[in-house]
């Protein structure tokens, strides 16, 4: 009994060591894995902070009507046709007036951004009397000195684009307290741009709505009248059975087979234009429908028989069973795998790209067959840029992206603790 009792024990010791160390390995991998986000999140929010932000430079302007070519500052077309660079390279030239040849004043007009000129003009727009003044005005700066003027004071002479002679005039700017950080509006108010202080979010945020109101408005009842014929009305037979199969086998497709397929039939076959929400999101609702079906049906199957059984006793109908009781008790569920969905298909590329999606779009698109390009494909096109001043947009981007990711899957998970019934 001795010898059998200590066989056991010595069984017993090996077994708790080896769920020690199971336990052990299992806190190892979640802690590799949470160190991996929190270093991935990390670089993305050191990176993409300073793009929430652009620098501005102070000058004293004149609104030289004869330098503007403005005779009327009421005239629409005069004020569109006028030249608001003249006066901006003159408050330049008054600001360093010891700058002296083509290619130093040159390099001196490059501080500041083309775009200078377009607030310069929506300024007088809104305040024509200032036509023959001077005023002091903040000035978009160019993407260069964004970079140089954000750096590391110790390190930024080591890797900026600037010459010398610009980083002097910029560290005269500073002294004097003529640059700023401002809050960047044009990131969440403007389209695409070749300039990166003028690069904006908002056309790429419209084309991911307009794409993702197709994709909820085919994926949704498609998914859910699809689930509910599989679950409740079809019959259990091999067609049935090879459906359930393709179903189950769709949902591991890769993304850029879909692509593919839109490409060939809603672009190739019935010449359904590119680059456009529309067929964008008709390609995302067959790559959702899979997920949206498998987590009906899954809700559908929850319900407990013997509320089928009652509505049948009490004399109603298969349909009326399945509108009045099955669906509004697996709705929770139906919507939450929705959302999920409809997240994933919000990061989706792939697919996109497969359709022409890829393609620079500065307007803001219009609706669903205007053309347009969507948040992923946009923070991919800025990854691809050379400017250095794109590493921060696209960081910005992507947590602009993870933004409404994390809100939508947050909504989901409170939707379905708000919803959810127990039996």
């Amino acid at each position: 009994m001795s010898k059998t009792t200590e066989t056991v024990r010595k069984t017993l010791a090996r077994r708790y060591r080896a769920e020690k160390r199971f336990r052990a390995y299992g806190i190892a991998s979640v802690s590799i894995g949470l160190l991996a986000v929190v270093l991935l999140f990390s670089d993305i929010i050191s990176k993409g902070t300073s793009g929430f932000f652009e620098t501005y430079v102070q000058l004293e302007v004149t609104y030289d009507s004869e330098l503007l070519g403005i005779n009327d500052p009421t005239d629409q077309e005069q004020l569109m046709f006028a030249d608001f660079s003249a006066v901006i390279k003159q408050s330049l030239r008054q600001r360093f007036p010891d700058v002296e040849g083509r290619t130093e004043k040159r390099a001196l007009y490059s501080l500041i951004s083309n775009g200078a000129s377009y607030s310069l003009r929506d300024h007088i727009k809104d305040n024509p009397h200032l036509i023959g003044t001077t005023a002091t005005m903040w000035l978009l700066a160019d993407d260069d000195v964004d970079v140089y003027s954000k750096a590391n004071i110790a390190t930024r002479s080591e890797t900026a684009r600037l010459s010398e002679s610009q980083q002097a005039w910029i560290s005269s700017l500073e002294q004097s307290g003529d640059i700023d950080r401002r809050f960047n509006a044009s990131l969440f108010t403007h389209g695409d741009s070749r300039e990166p202080e003028l690069a904006g979010l908002w056309g790429a945020a419209v084309g991911s709505f307009f794409t993702m109101l197709v994709t909820v408005a085919l994926a949704f009842p498609i998914g859910v009248a699809a689930a509910v014929y599989l679950e409740e009305f079809a019959p259990k037979n091999k067609i049935t059975d090879f459906i359930e199969v393709n179903i189950n086998n769709l949902a591991a497709v890769p993304s850029i087979i879909f692509g593919l397929l839109g490409l060939a039939v809603f672009i190739g076959f019935f010449g359904m234009p590119r680059s456009v929400p529309l067929v964008g999101g008709i390609v995302l609702t067959l790559m959702t429908l899979p997920t949206i079906i498998i987590s009906a049906r899954a809700s559908i199957k929850s319900v407990p028989p013997s509320i089928r059984e009652a509505a049948l006793g009490l004399g109603a109908s298969k349909m009326q069973v399945v509108l009045h009781h099955v669906l509004p008790l697996a709705l929770p569920g139906m919507l939450t795998g929705a959302i999920l969905g409809m997240a994933q298909a919000l990061g989706e590329t792939a697919p996109l790209l497969m359709i022409g999606m890829v393609a620079f779009i500065v307007d803001v698109p219009g609706g669903p067959v205007s053309p347009a390009t969507v948040l992923p494909v946009q923070i991919y096109l800025w990854a691809d840029s050379p400017e250095t001043s794109f590493v921060a947009l696209t960081s910005a981007a992507i947590m602009v992206l993870l933004g409404f990711l994390i809100t939508m899957n947050t909504f989901a998970v409170i939707l379905r603790k708000r919803l959810e019934r127990r039996w």
